[in-house]
């Protein structure tokens, strides 16, 4: 009984801390079901919501994407990590959700024994709505956009070069914003008073790109009526971005080279050197390794361009930057318009939860397709692709027809159940036998917002 009592009272002088706070403190038993909730989850979501929780498993307050068995989180503290900064949110039963960061770790001997009994993990949550989605300075200013710790390592290893002007090779898939990269080392470096000129080597014929390079003098070819300067003489004093460097012709490679060894040029046609006064940084989503084995990229070439290399993992790989670099892009394609919307819950979580196989550039045009169809100050599930719907809820899109007229007796099976259950979502989806973000969809197709 006196140990019971010690218990009662360690917990609630745990739970009292951490309200001071306005933190949330939620204890798990090693099969992650919750043990205990703090009476500061009532605030959050939902009245008598720490009542209800204690036996149900955490996804059921917190997602699956952060706890389910295949999820890191959860291997983490199965081998006794700590973890901070995880976002997700939480909901109750009456449909209300709130954004929140969450720290996680293994409890220890003492806690356990006097007053977690019981359980085997806690879990502190914090309000994260008003977070900062973006980093300071001038990575900010050129869209460097995160809260995964691969980009915050990346954002780190940026701000080391501040006093650097080597040769960066910067890789990484299609659309994962090698660019952004480009520009934030440019912008943080001794160089960003200077101009930064990109140059897209891939979507520049072969035949002209040489002179789009180190420029021409009049008379070099057919056509050359005037001297032009060239793109390593635009960027003097600044950087040179050569995007794509992977596709370069042989050719060209040799005079890269050339320029990287002896930091001198030619234009076309002239034969006086031409000093290079310029930072390069190249971008490929090209595998440059492989591509020295099968001879279409110089092994020399490589290892001048590899002098400080910079990896940008995909989109699916550090899926804690897709809620805020969603925030991020909505706010700015929505300004373009002069409008301010937000996404819901629902439609934050649908984001998170896809794969992303274009990256960021793929989100960016998702982003601008919900803003295109959006009616509301608030971007849903349905404003979404339905590709992405699609591939999120398990199913085939259906073939692209024009809409057609619902069936009288779906409008009045949707209506009854919405007006049985006063319009809640959540309990009617439930009567009906179908999700939530379903419901929507139908309601929306019929009318009945």
């Amino acid at each position: 009984m006196r140990e019971d009592k010690t218990a009662e009272l360690g917990w609630a002088g745990a739970e009292a801390a951490f309200a001071t706070l306005g933190r949330v403190l939620i204890l798990l038993d090693e099969s992650f079901r919750v043990v205990r909730a703090s009476a500061t989850l009532d605030e959050w979501v939902c009245p008598g919501a720490c009542q209800k929780v204690p036996g149900r498993p955490v996804e059921d307050l917190l997602g699956t994407h952060l706890f389910a068995a295949t999820q890191s989180l959860r291997s983490a503290l199965e081998t006794g990590a700590r973890e901070e900064g995880r976002r997700a949110f939480v909901t109750c039963e009456k449909g209300t959700a709130r954004l929140a960061s969450v720290t996680a770790a293994p409890l220890d001997d003492y806690a356990r024994a006097t007053w977690a009994d019981g359980a085997r993990y806690m879990l502190v949550l914090r309000p994260a709505e008003d977070d900062e989605l973006i980093f300071q300075g001038a990575l900010a200013a050129h869209g460097i956009v995160g809260r995964s710790e691969a980009m915050r390592r990346i954002v780190r290893f940026i701000e080391s070069l501040q006093h650097s002007d080597a040769t960066v090779l910067i890789t990484g898939e299609s659309g994962t914003g090698k660019e952004v990269v480009a520009r934030a080392v440019h912008a943080s470096s001794p160089r960003h008073a200077g101009s930064f000129v990109a140059v897209n080597c891939g979507a520049i014929p072969a035949d002209l790109l040489e002179s789009e390079l180190f420029g021409h003098v009049r008379g070099a070819f057919t056509g050359a009526v005037r001297d032009r300067v060239g793109r390593f003489e635009a960027a003097r004093g600044g950087s040179i971005f050569l995007d794509e460097i992977g596709d370069l012709p042989l050719s060209l490679q040799v005079k890269l080279l050339r320029v990287l060894q002896e930091r001198t040029y030619e234009r076309v046609g002239e034969s006086t050197p031409r000093t290079m006064d310029a930072r390069i940084l190249a971008a490929t989503n090209v595998d440059l390794k492989e591509a020295v084995a099968a001879g279409r990229f110089r092994e020399d070439l490589f290892y001048r361009l590899r002098v400080v290399p910079i990896h940008l993992p995909p989109l699916r790989e550090r899926t804690d930057d897709v809620e805020p670099l969603a925030r991020h892009l909505l706010a700015r394609i929505a300004a373009r318009e002069g409008r301010a919307l937000r996404f819901s819950p629902d439609a934050l979580v649908m984001l998170q939860r896809y794969e992303w196989p274009g990256n960021v550039r793929e989100l960016e045009n998702a982003i601008e397709y919900a803003l295109a169809v959006c009616r509301t100050q608030t971007v849903r599930v349905d404003d979404l692709p339905p590709e992405i719907v699609a591939a999120i809820e398990g199913h085939e899109l259906p073939p692209r027809t024009s809409r057609a007229e619902p069936a009288g007796e779906d409008v009045a099976q949707i209506r009854a159940a919405l007006e049985k259950h006063r319009w809640h979502h959540a309990r009617a989806a439930a009567e009906l036998g179908i999700s939530r973000t379903t419901l929507w969809r139908k309601m929306r197709a019929l009318g009945l917002e």
